[in-house]
C-alpha cells in the first residue's frame, strides 16, 4: 500500500482533467467512462487552482473542487463564499488523510482570497463537522395527495387575475436568472447561480451520459404582466387497473418571489388532468405549500434533512454582515483548534447594524465552529444546542439572550444542490 507521503495532492492541470473526472464518477458510483460531450461539459467548470486531486503512481484517486459563490445572510446582505463540491476518495484509498489535505489547502486559500464562509452540501453527515462545518439549513420535500387536498376541480386560472403559461428552455434562460436573483436577495441561505447552472437545467449543456428528457416549464405573471414565478416539472405515465389515472408531477425546481406566484404554481400542478400526486422537490422547512391547500394534511413530508453546511472563515465579517432581531451584546468563545474562528469575540448588535471584535472579556457562551455556523444563519437555537452539549453557558441566561439576537423570522433555505 502506498504511504500517505507518497500520494501527491495538488491542483490538477487541464491534462489531468479526464483522469480526475473518471475518479469523480467512480467516487459517486457513476459510469467511470465518459463521452467527449460530457468531458467537454465538465471541463467548463475547470478553474486553475480550484480543482484538486490526489495521485497515486500517476492515477487520480481523490477529487475536490471549489468555486466562487455568493451566500445571502440574514437581512439580505451577501457574503463571498468558497463553495466546496465534487469531493470523492476512491474506495481503495480511504483513511489516508487525503480529504484533510485537500480541504485544508482549499480553506487556507479561501481565507487568503477574503471569503467569509465556505459552503457545501454533505452527502454523508459525519464527515464535515471535523473541519468546522455545521448544518445551517434544512431541506424538506412534500408529497401532495391531490384528491385529498380539497381543491376545486373546476379551477382554471389564478384568482388574482394573473396568468400561467408554458414556455421553453430558451425562455427560462432569459427569465430565470433575474428572478432567482430577486429570490436570493430576500432569502437567507440562498446561493448564486451562474449561466452554466441554467444551461445544464435546460439541457443545453449535458454533464452526464444519461439521456436528457426535457421538463415542462411554467411561468406565472402578475395581473400587470410582471414575471414573478417560474418552475420546471416532470410527469410520469401511470394508470391503475380500472383505467384510473395515477400520475405524478415532480417539481425539479420552483422560484416564486411573491406568495401569489407560489400559490398559483402549486395550484396549477394540482389541477393538471390525470395528476393525482405532486412531489415538491427541495423546499424550505417552513414553506407555505401545505397551507395553500384547503386540507394541509394532504401534503405529507417525505424527506426532511440537513442541507447547506457552512464553515465560518472570518468571524468579524460574518457577524457584521447579518442583521439581528433585537439589540444587545454577546461574548462568544469559539473553540476551533488551529482554525480561523478560534478566539473570544464580542458582538454588539442593534437596529443600526452590528460590530464584532476580539475581546478579553469573560465569555457568555462557549461553542465550536460548527455550532457558530448553525447559529449564524438564524435557524438553530442556542438553547437547543446547550441542551445537546454543543453550547456551554458561562453566564446564566446567555443562550436565551443569544436566541433573541440570532434567530431569524423565516428559516434559511438553500434551493440548490452543488
Amino acid at each position: 500500500m502506498t504511504s500517505r507521503a507518497e500520494i501527491d495532492v495538488r491542483p490538477i492541470t487541464e491534462a489531468d482533467f479526464p483522469d480526475w473526472s473518471r475518479a469523480l464518477s467512480t467516487g459517486f458510483l457513476q459510469d467511470p467512462v465518459l463521452g467527449e460531450e460530457q468531458l467537454r461539459a465538465r471541463a467548463r467548470q475547470f478553474v486553475p487552482g480550484r480543482l484538486l486531486g490526489a495521485f497515486d503512481r500517476g492515477r487520480c484517486v481523490a477529487t475536490y473542487r471549489s468555486f466562487d459563490q455568493r451566500l445571502t445572510a440574514v437581512g439580505g446582505a451577501e457574503v463571498p463564499a468558497d463553495a466546496v463540491s465534487n469531493v470523492t476518495v476512491t474506495a481503495t484509498h480511504r483513511r489516508r488523510g487525503l480529504l484533510s489535505r485537500m480541504i485544508g489547502a482549499d480553506l487556507a486559500a479561501a481565507r487568503e482570497r477574503g471569503d467569509v464562509v465556505a459552503t457545501l452540501i454533505a452527502a454523508e453527515y459525519p464527515i464535515y463537522g471535523r473541519y468546522g462545518f455545521g448544518p445551517a439549513t434544512t431541506m424538506t420535500e412534500w408529497t401532495v395527495d391531490v384528491p385529498r387536498a380539497g381543491l376545486d376541480p373546476r379551477w382554471a386560472a389564478p384568482e388574482d387575475g394573473g396568468t400561467l403559461d408554458l414556455v421553453d428552455g430558451a425562455d427560462v434562460r432569459k427569465l430565470g436568472p433575474e428572478l432567482h436573483e430577486r429570490l436570493r436577495r430576500a432569502q437567507p441561505g440562498a446561493v448564486s447561480r451562474d449561466d452554466l447552472w441554467w444551461q445544464v437545467r435546460t439541457g443545453v449543456v449535458r454533464m452526464h451520459a444519461t439521456p436528457w428528457h426535457e421538463p415542462y416549464y411554467a411561468v406565472y405573471r402578475s395581473p400587470d404582466g410582471e414575471v414573478q414565478g417560474v418552475a420546471a416539472y416532470r410527469v410520469d405515465d401511470t394508470w391503475g387497473d380500472a383505467k384510473q389515472p395515477l400520475n405524478t408531477a415532480t417539481v425539479d425546481w420552483l422560484i416564486g418571489v411573491t406568495p401569489a406566484a407560489e400559490r398559483a404554481l402549486w395550484r396549477y400542478f394540482c389541477s393538471i388532468d390525470w395528476i393525482t400526486t405532486v412531489k415538491s422537490g427541495w423546499r424550505s422547512p417552513d414553506d407555505l405549500l401545505p397551507q395553500y391547500l384547503p386540507d394541509p394534511r394532504a401534503a405529507r413530508i417525505g424527506t426532511q434533512a440537513d442541507w447547506l453546511w457552512v464553515r465560518v472563515l472570518d468571524v468579524v465579517r460574518a457577524l457584521e454582515a447579518r442583521t439581528y432581531a433585537a439589540s444587545g451584546a454577546l461574548v462568544l468563545e469559539v473553540v476551533d483548534p488551529g482554525g480561523p474562528a478560534a478566539g473570544r469575540w464580542r458582538l454588539e448588535a442593534g437596529a443600526q447594524g452590528a460590530s464584532c471584535a476580539r475581546t478579553t472579556e469573560s465569555a457568555d457562551l462557549v461553542l465550536d465552529a460548527g455550532a457558530l455556523a448553525m447559529l449564524w444563519l438564524g435557524d438553530e437555537s442556542a438553547t437547543r444546542l446547550a441542551a445537546l452539549g454543543r453550547v456551554t453557558e458561562e453566564r446564566a441566561g446567555a443562550a436565551l439572550s443569544a436566541d433573541a439576537l440570532l434567530r431569524a423570522p423565516r428559516r434559511p433555505w438553500c434551493p440548490d444542490m452543488f
